[in-house]
């Protein structure tokens, strides 16, 4: 897969995320690399069959103080390779192989613990709205706003 197309699968994903979370995205990178160095796998002790699809660097939501700011963008580092050899090159298996970990890592931006990932992780793949959207369309509000990422 190309570099363009595994980045549309990347943008439709992005295009997905709930929004009230979508709206909370602030000064936040989304970027690609192909593979996870050696070094970033010693330092995250990624074991030596293991692998990285995504990486979340920064400071999240809830650890920023009141002096917070003037910062460089945090960052969610999408590794294509590991992406692509884990769904065996197939296309819909690795849009939702990068929609679960963009999902997954967004959760970290927002400080969440690996629990309180999952349940978002599991209405994105089942593409089920998140809740509080539904209640906010209820409410006449569209919450039409696109994500800063």
């Amino acid at each position: 897969m190309t570099r363009e197309q595994f980045s549309e699968l990347v943008q439709e994903a992005i295009e997905r995320i709930p929004r009230r979370f979508a709206r909370e995205i602030h000064n936040l990178a989304i970027v690609i690399e192909d593979e996870p160095s050696d070094e970033l796998l010693d330092e995250m002790d990624v074991e030596d069959d293991g692998t990285l699809l995504g990486l979340y660097q920064g400071t999240p939501l809830n650890q920023r103080g009141f002096g917070y700011g003037n910062q460089l963008p945090d960052r969610i580092t999408l590794f294509q390779g590991p992406i692509e050899d884990e769904c065996a090159d197939d296309e819909d298996e690795i849009f939702v192989a990068i929609g679960e970990t963009l999902i997954h890592e967004l959760g970290h931006y927002f400080g969440m613990e690996e629990d309180e990932i999952a349940p978002h992780e599991e209405r994105w793949l089942l593409g089920e709205d998140d809740p509080e959207d539904v209640a906010a369309a209820d409410d006449g509000d569209d919450g039409k706003q696109e994500p800063k990422a």
